[in-house]
Order: structure tokens, then C-alpha cells, then sequence
């Protein structure tokens, strides 16, 4: 039996906006976990992002952010190959080959396209409506980014489990035409971490204008902080930790003893909502600060992550170029 080890594992983060805490809780950190112990294949999906940035310089900005981000909260790069998605030119060669097996059906059933279809539906618009073929198939390249690496493994939240399942499909369907081509990869729910609060109390999210940047400097790290909302009890009633968010996010940074003593704190009452807050603060703070001063060098040295990226894609396109010239060969002779 393969170890964990030997299993090949795929990511993939869209550069659409700057990561926050709820990011680095949810998915950044488990990821770089995951690349200590794991041959881990990890792109920046700038050619998702296209479905709706159509600014290169937003785009390039956003990718520089997750690359730094990554490698300063100690990505392996040794395990893990990190690189832009639109260096690989093979992925848009095959998401081309497999669209020639895909039904139009699947591309139906997808997520985002369905949830378009009824925004649309229900404001009266025609269906398709602000729809471009970038989204209606994506399901396509997204297989494609699965399947160039021989993936065995992709983490994903349970939200994005349709994309391995859509993925798996169309190996399916290739393999049933021109032969076993593909392993057909497994979705691996990550384990979750619950909804991440934002400033308002709602899922941390940039829909909603309530997040809190994960490397902001310290300044506007606190200044966010402080405007969490809280109920009206006053310092010297007891609290539910549990329906707090200062709470909700410190048990995400401090240690089991930490996050036993502030909940003792909440319960018992004698505490401000503003002692609470500073004690978050410094808890977050003390935990980013030496990975926001690397992240903050590398941004100034974006030379610097363009050769961590290069280096990654050409170890990627090795395997990408085998997997294609597989299934050129399946295809076309």
C-alpha cells in the first residue's frame, strides 16, 4: 500500500482579491501543512481569475500576493511546486482536447453556471446573461489543471467537491473512448475550520467588506480589530465566548491553555469587550509578525518570487508535457 507520502496532491488559489484571516485559517495555512508532508502540485489559477478581472495589472498584483503569502508562512518548496497556471501552456491544450469528450450537459449542471442562470431568471434578464464561455467551461479547465499531474489527491471544502466529481467524469468519459489515459483523482474534504467571523459577525468575506487583511501592518491590523462588533454587555456581565467573534477567531491563532483561559475570562465576566480585542490583537499579531516582515521583503522583491514561479512551472511542465503527449497519442495517433 502508498503511503500518504507517495500521493500526488493538487491546489489551486484564484488570484481575485487580497487574502484575509478567514483565508489563512480556511485554506492557506492547512495548505502549507500539507506541503511539509506531501508531493503537492500548487498553481496560482490566474486563468480563472479571467472570468471576472480583466485588468492584467490587478491580476499580476493578486498572484504576487499568494506567492509571497505562501512562501512566507513556510511553504516547502521542495514538496511543493508552486507556479502560475497560465505558465503551463499544456493546460489550455488540454482542457481544448477534452472538450471534444465533455457533454454539454455537465457544463449545464455547474455550480457557477446554474447560480447564474437563476440570478438571471429571477431578475427577469435573459439566462445567460453576463455569462462568457470562461465560466460556462470552466468545469473543463479546471479537469484539465486536475488531471495534467496525474493528481491523486485534491483538498478541496465541500462547496468545491463538483469540480473533482466533474473532473473524474471526464476521465471517465476519455478513458471509456480511447482507453485507460487517466487515474481519476479523489476530493478529500478539508477539514473545516467553521464559518470564519468577520468585523460584523457574518462569514469573513470581501462581499461583505468585513475582513481583515492577513498581512496588514500592525497598525491597521489593530485598527481592524478594535472594530469588531460585540453585543452591549457591559464589562462586568459574563459572555458566551462561543457566540463571540473576538473569540471564535483567537482559538484559531493560541494555544489550547490560551484559549482556555480567555474563555474562562468571557464566562466569568470582569472583562471589556476592548481587553478582549487587545488580547486578540496581540495574540494575531505575535503569530504573523515574522511572516508579514518575509512577506513584506518579498513584495518588495518581486524578482525574486518570478524565479520561485519559473522554477516551479518548469518542474510542472515536465509532467504536464508527458501527460499531453499521452493523450495526443490517444487522440490523434
Amino acid at each position: 500500500m502508498a503511503k500518504k507520502s507517495d500521493k500526488i496532491i493538487l491546489t489551486g488559489i484564484k488570484p481575485t482579491g487580497t487574502p484575509h484571516l478567514g483565508n489563512y485559517i480556511g485554506a492557506l495555512k492547512p495548505l502549507v501543512e500539507l506541503s511539509k508532508k506531501n508531493r503537492t502540485y500548487m498553481f496560482i489559477a490566474d486563468l480563472h481569475a479571467l472570468n471576472t478581472i480583466h485588468d492584467s495589472v490587478v491580476i499580476k498584483r493578486h498572484t504576487y500576493e499568494i506567492a509571497a503569502m505562501l512562501i512566507a508562512l513556510g511553504l516547502d518548496l521542495k514538496n511543493a511546486v508552486l507556479f502560475r497556471q497560465s505558465d503551463i501552456v499544456q493546460v489550455y491544450q488540454l482542457a481544448t482536447l477534452l472538450s471534444n469528450v465533455t457533454p454539454k450537459g455537465l457544463m449545464n449542471r455547474a455550480h457557477s453556471y446554474k447560480a447564474m442562470v437563476e440570478k438571471n431568471t429571477a431578475s427577469g434578464d435573459d439566462i445567460d446573461a453576463g455569462v462568457n464561455m470562461g465560466l460556462y467551461t470552466y468545469p473543463i479547465l479546471m479537469a484539465a489543471d486536475i488531471l495534467l499531474y496525474n493528481t491523486d489527491v485534491v483538498p478541496v471544502g465541500a462547496d468545491q467537491k463538483q469540480h473533482v466529481e466533474f473532473a473524474r467524469d471526464i476521465a471517465g468519459y476519455f478513458n471509456n473512448i480511447y482507453g485507460e489515459t487517466f487515474k481519476l483523482p479523489e476530493p478529500v474534504i478539508s477539514e473545516s475550520a467553521g464559518v470564519i467571523p468577520g468585523l460584523d459577525g457574518r462569514k469573513m468575506s470581501k462581499s461583505y467588506d468585513n475582513t481583515i487583511p492577513l498581512f496588514a501592518p500592525e497598525s491597521e491590523l489593530k485598527k481592524k480589530i478594535m472594530r469588531i462588533i460585540t453585543d452591549s454587555k457591559t464589562p462586568d456581565e459574563p459572555k458566551n465566548p462561543d457566540e463571540s467573534t473576538i473569540f471564535q477567531l483567537y482559538k484559531h491563532f493560541a494555544t489550547e491553555p490560551e484559549v482556555a483561559k480567555l474563555r474562562e475570562m468571557f464566562v466569568a465576566g470582569g472583562m471589556g469587550y476592548g481587553t478582549a480585542k487587545t488580547i486578540l490583537f496581540e495574540k494575531v499579531n505575535s503569530v504573523l509578525a515574522d511572516a508579514r516582515c518575509e512577506y513584506e521583503r518579498l513584495m518588495a522583491n518581486t524578482a525574486e518570487l518570478d524565479a520561485v514561479l519559473a522554477d516551479g512551472a518548469s518542474r510542472a511542465r515536465v509532467v504536464a508535457a508527458e501527460t499531453l503527449d499521452r493523450v495526443h497519442r490517444a487522440m490523434l495517433g
